[in-house]
């Protein structure tokens, strides 16, 4: 064994010149980009536009979901310039639903060069909407939250399956359904928002950046080959030096395993089944129609945060829960669903809980009030939705959605009398 343990340690100290530099290579990669990025934030200018909706709209979730089409037109594919000598990220938006002492209230944030592209594309699906720029809410959050008088506590939602699952959408709701039979999934949220106190808040921020749609689809394929048993060939290459050193790795690994438990025999776990879709039973073949339709529509990089202030007072650490139940109902056992991501709720850990519970809600209130979205390495924390999951957990509430305090626009705008005389 010793023996073994030294050739190997012979042959890493012989080729120490190729995992040294590719090593080098990738940490300075990622911190001179990460430079770049912080250098491009810092430029960027971004306006909060307040969305006012007409008393009645007669409309399906169906007009978001192309709303949120349109948006995906700001998708920019960066090159090696862009990305490694100018930083530049594509761009993302803030869809925001808030209640506030009992109102409640509709928001885009976007970089200020994108209003045309909002306005223009929300206008066409609710004309007689109203977009006006609002200062930005989370400006009235005390800052060093929590404090001895303020107090918050909020959460990331991550998903339970894989991105291409999907979820509960709108169409299970109330499509194809008569108007009395229909149930809008975010009449709930409403109700409660609506019942908030005059000095509680909560806010959900939807932080979305165009996907590109071949990976997304990508993706999407490798998940249904893999459930019926297809091969999947990765045709992915990166730099020569980066495989050769993983296929040096993968030799050793190998090696070593074939010296301590012998050589695997091929064909030794039987005869592999080249087409099991017959074989497939009726809730294995939903699932994968499901995930064959879910990843046919357009893509968006997502996270989903939201969070609750009070203060101290009045504050109601159980009123958060009603939140994340809203996004419960859109849950599926054979499908796809939504949890809370542990590694950023405040209150995990045992070792000084009470004093990092603390440290913790005031990290999250920080990246809350930045809209802090890190689309670009997103793997941990996001996820990918598509346009109809997006239009099923945002959507301007229909007429048979009876929510007293929507902010709503109090006459309809008309055009001018067609006498009325002309200079």
């Amino acid at each position: 064994m010793v023996e073994i343990l030294n050739i190997y340690k012979a042959i890493f100290l012989g080729y120490w010149w190729i995992v040294a530099p590719v090593a080098l290579f990738l940490i300075l990669r990622y911190l001179w980009v990460n430079y770049l990025i912080n250098k491009y934030l810092s430029g960027l200018k971004w306006i909060l536009l307040e969305v006012k909706f007409p008393r009645e709209i007669v409309k399906t979730p169906k007009a978001m979901e192309q709303f949120f089409a349109g948006l995906h037109a700001a998708e920019k594919k960066r090159k090696f310039k862009e990305k490694y000598i100018k930083g530049e990220l594509s761009p993302w938006f803030s869809i925001e639903m808030v209640g506030h002492g009992g109102a409640i209230r509709f928001f885009i944030r976007s970089e200020d060069k994108y209003r045309n592209l909002i306005e223009s594309h929300l206008y066409a699906q609710y004309p007689q909407a109203e977009i006006v720029e609002a200062e930005d809410y989370v400006s009235n959050i005390p800052s060093g939250t929590p404090t001895k008088d303020f107090d918050a506590w909020g959460t990331e939602l991550i998903l339970t399956q894989p991105d291409a699952y999907p979820i509960r959408t709108y169409p299970v709701f109330f499509e194809e359904k008569e108007a009395e039979e229909r149930t809008d999934p975010i009449a709930g949220l409403f109700e409660f928002l609506s019942s908030l106190d005059p000095k509680e808040s909560i806010a959900i921020h939807i932080l979305i950046n165009p996907a590109s749609d071949d990976k997304w689809k990508a993706d999407g394929e490798k998940l249904v080959a893999k459930i019926i048993g297809r091969e999947v060939k990765d045709t992915k290459k990166g730099l020569m030096i980066v495989d050769e050193t993983k296929s040096w790795i993968q030799a050793l690994i190998k090696g070593f395993s074939d010296f301590l438990f012998g050589p695997i025999e091929e064909g030794k776990e039987g005869k592999k089944v080249e087409n099991i879709v017959p074989y497939l039973t009726p809730g294995q073949r939903d699932v994968v129609l499901a995930v064959e339709k879910n990843i046919g529509k357009i893509g968006f990089n997502t996270m989903i945060r939201f969070m609750y202030w009070a203060p101290k007072d009045i504050f109601n650490k159980d009123k958060p829960t009603v939140a994340a139940g809203f996004f419960r109902q859109f849950n599926t056992q054979n499908l796809n669903g939504f949890k809370a991501n542990k590694k950023v709720t405040p209150g995990r850990g045992k070792i000084f809980k009470k004093r990092r519970e603390i440290a913790q809600k005031r990290f999250f209130v920080g990246i809350f009030k930045k809209r802090f979205f890190p689309f670009h390495r997103l793997k941990t924390r996001g996820f990918i939705f598509n346009i109809e999951e997006l239009a099923t957990i945002f959507h301007l509430p229909g007429k048979f959605v009876e929510a007293e305090r929507l902010s709503k626009i109090g006459a309809k705008k008309g055009s001018p009398p067609s006498e009325l005389p002309t200079i």
